[in-house]
């Protein structure tokens, strides 16, 4: 009999990019959260107990930096991600978290053609059909923050796309997800974000880049937020299942 899931192990890259969300929605079923500060020294695991479940989360370094001695954890946390395919163990990484399990499951991960940064519509694939995607319609609009994107592991059911980034979500196995956008954070962490990484909001949309990426919050953020708990809910069901 699997053992019920008791702990989220979350693996966090910087201060201003923790669970957020996901993290509250944790908590409402009942899980404990486990928060590793990986930036403050905090150990990559190096296995998933039965009753734990793994959540990686964004940061602004990369897959290709797994060798600079001041993101030792990186490869820690591919090693640990790659280890989970043998038992299909679950785990949803979002963002950064995405890519590294995309490098865990043999892909290649890459700078995309262009960054992608602030609100644009997603495309899921699947949406009626993937119990992930129950709820949401075809288009929903999500935020966006990354320069860098992956092929598909081997095996991966591909959940959806922008026009940007072809590879937004993925599926492997039954219970572990990938996702390249944003569906967790508030609208205050937004605001931290346009402000923190000013100059790469400028570089992907130009001067006036950030006041859009707020604007658009405040348009665009209570319907994304209704749609993200669905979505990470769902992902949840099927990781504590």
């Amino acid at each position: 009999m699997t053992a019920p899931k008791t702990t989220a192990v979350v693996l966090q890259h910087t201060p201003t990019e923790g669970p957020e969300r996901v993290g509250e929605l944790c908590v409402q079923r009942g899980l404990r959260l486990d928060m590793r500060h990986l930036y403050r020294g905090d150990a990559v695991p190096a296995r998933l107990d039965d009753d734990q479940i793994l959540i990686v989360m964004g940061g602004p370094m990369g897959v290709g930096d797994a060798g600079d001695p001041r993101y030792s954890f990186l490869a820690r946390e591919i090693d640990l991600l790659a280890g989970l395919a043998e038992r299909d163990q679950p785990a949803l990484g979002i963002c950064l978290g995405a890519q590294l399990m995309a490098a865990g499951g043999g892909a290649h991960v890459y700078p995309n053609h262009r960054r992608e940064v602030g609100w644009a519509p997603v495309d899921f694939i699947g949406a009626g059909r993937e119990p992930a995607l129950c709820g949401l319609g075809a288009r929903e609009m999500m935020l966006h923050w990354h320069g860098d994107t992956f092929d598909l592991p081997r095996g991966a059911v591909h959940l959806a796309s922008t026009e940007v980034c072809p590879h937004q979500a993925f599926r492997l196995g039954t219970r572990r997800y990938a996702l390249q956008f944003h569906c967790e954070l508030g609208a205050a962490t937004i605001a931290t974000w346009v402000r923190e990484d000013a100059s790469f909001v400028e570089l992907a949309n130009g001067p006036d880049g950030g006041a859009r990426i707020l604007a658009d919050t405040d348009r665009y953020q209570p319907e994304a937020s209704r749609i993200g708990d669905r979505l990470l809910t769902n992902i949840l069901d099927a990781m504590t299942a």
